[in-house]
């Protein structure tokens, strides 16, 4: 059986965790993912794509704790860790703009594995948390990183010295995520807000993605002069020659399917 499944519905790709009963972070779930994502990151057919958890219970409540024991006065696990990395980072720095819908629990490396996706949406029944600090721990697959530069210093380190989790409203309030809603719409909302960003042109959908992913991690000034180079590359693209005229002749623009179509 397999832990993780693929649906595709128009340009939209629709990934869904099902290690029940909670979706738990598991080797061969993240085996799978990284598989799956490494082949829709590669594939001109797919605009956007959804990561959700099968059920209702959890988006994934975190890391397999099973494999845990094993693990503990080991002092060789950095390449393990660079290996979570690099899976993460697979997600965070995919070409494609991603949505995670958080259809119940998403704690630790589920809290983990929903700030790497560009928007979030919430079931209004989730929970999110990163509780790593009540198992002598620390999140260890970007927690740190990701969720102070989404939420904010102060705030991010009251969740995770803590480890308290919180409601999908107040992840609303402090901009974890961006949308509540009614529990078992979540694919609903995440479909129609996919449909409408695959309206647009996928090389600028790319470049915009590319131009905030880099600048953050830049000064303004580099980031400003990364922008312009991104902004010209696109000039070079039909897109902006079917944009610019559709503009001009009040219409919908009809832009290529994919960027490997562009000249």
């Amino acid at each position: 059986m397999s832990l993780v499944t693929v649906e595709r519905k128009g340009q939209v790709a629709v990934v869904t965790i099902d290690n029940p009963p909670m979706n738990t972070f598991s080797t061969a779930v993240k085996g799978e993912l990284s598989k799956t994502f490494k082949e829709l990151n590669s594939d001109d057919n797919v605009l956007a794509i959804i990561l959700t958890g099968a059920g209702q219970r959890a988006f994934m409540a975190g890391a397999d704790i099973r494999e845990l024991p094993e693990k503990i006065g080991n002092s060789n696990l950095m390449s393990e860790f660079m290996d979570n990395h690099e899976f993460f980072n697979c997600i965070d720095f995919s070409p494609k703009p991603t949505i995670a819908v958080i259809n119940g629990f998403a704690l630790g490396g589920g809290c983990e594995l929903a700030l790497t996706c560009d928007i979030r949406i919430a079931e209004e029944h989730a929970f999110i948390g990163v509780p790593e600090v009540k198992l002598g721990l620390l999140p260890g697959a970007g927690g740190t990183q990701r969720l102070p530069r989404l939420v904010g210093e102060a705030k991010a380190k009251e969740l995770l010295f803590t480890g308290d989790h919180i409601s999908a409203e107040e992840a609303l309030r402090i901009g974890l995520v961006n949308k509540v809603v009614p529990s078992g719409e979540g694919i609903e909302a995440a479909m129609k807000l996919a449909a409408k960003i695959c309206n647009n042109s996928p090389a600028a959908l790319r470049n915009i993605k590319k131009a905030v992913d880099e600048g953050l991690e830049l000064t303004i000034h580099l980031a400003l002069g990364r922008e312009a180079e991104l902004f010209q590359e696109l000039f070079l693209k039909d897109d902006v020659k079917e944009g610019v005229q559709a503009f001009l002749e009040k219409r919908r623009p009809n832009f290529s399917k994919s960027i490997s179509n562009q000249s």
